[in-house]
Formats: structure tokens, C-alpha cells, sequence
């Protein structure tokens, strides 16, 4: 098993982490609005492609690090973390649930206010679940 880097383990290093992520998230979802308001129709599809590219290389590749290594680090040395972990895991595959229903729509339909609204989605589960992290991995694992 390869083991999780020091950053993950660490709650102010996991934490910038995080924050970094979805502060681009942010801004490349504003950047899609604001293309969109101008009718910029084209422009705003390819700064939505970018923005799945984003959650794909940014957010979910962190997630799939964290699975393979952090989260099995942790349920094995606090097996009562288990549920948490499976939970967390959860959370990752919503995420890429949205950003595959995102890129089918795009596909389909261009930027739509159903896209938006699924980026917008994005960022919350994301939000939520990085609190969650935090709180239950790096803030108290084994209380």
C-alpha cells in the first residue's frame, strides 16, 4: 500500500489544500457566469470544459489520493473511523457522479442554468465534505 504524504496528515497543510481547491472552483465557476451573462455562449462552454478539467485533475485526483492512501491509513489505525471513511468515499463518488452528469450535459446542451446548477452543487458537496474530513480525520480521529 503507498502510504499518504505528509501534507494529508496534517490539518493546516490538508486544510490549504482543500481551501486552494475550492477557491478555484469558485473562481472558475464565476468565470462561466460571468461568460454566460455576456452571451459569450461559446467562450462560456469551453470555460466550463476547463472547469470539469479542473475538478477532474484538482479536486477528484486529491480524492482519489486521499482514498488510496490516507483514508486506509486511517481506518486501520482507528477501526472505529471505518464508517466514517466509507462515508467520506461516499462523498467522492457523488462528486464524480455530478462532474460525469455535468459533462454529459455539456456535451449535449452546452452551458445551461442546469449546469450551473450542478457546479454550484459541486462546490457545496465538496465544502461539506472537507469540513467533515477535517473534523473527524485530523481534528479527533480515535476520540
Amino acid at each position: 500500500m503507498a502510504g499518504s504524504g505528509p501534507s494529508l496528515k496534517q490539518l493546516h497543510a490538508h486544510h490549504a489544500i482543500h481551501e486552494g481547491g475550492r477557491s478555484g472552483a469558485i473562481d472558475k465557476t464565476e468565470e462561466v457566469e460571468e461568460l454566460l451573462a455576456a452571451k459569450e455562449y461559446e467562450v462560456a462552454k469551453q470555460a466550463a470544459e476547463h472547469l470539469i478539467d479542473y475538478w477532474e485533475t484538482r479536486i477528484l485526483s486529491h480524492a482519489q489520493a486521499e482514498e488510496e492512501g490516507f483514508y486506509l491509513e486511517m481506518a486501520e489505525q482507528h477501526p472505529e473511523l471505518k464508517d466514517a471513511v466509507i462515508q467520506l468515499t461516499r462523498d467522492h463518488d457523488i462528486m464524480r457522479i455530478i462532474v460525469e452528469d455535468v459533462k454529459e450535459k455539456l456535451a449535449k446542451e452546452g452551458v445551461t442554468p442546469d449546469v450551473l446548477h450542478q457546479f454550484h452543487a459541486l462546490i457545496t458537496v465538496n465544502a461539506i465534505h472537507s469540513r467533515d474530513e477535517e473534523r473527524i480525520l485530523l481534528e479527533e480521529p480515535g476520540q
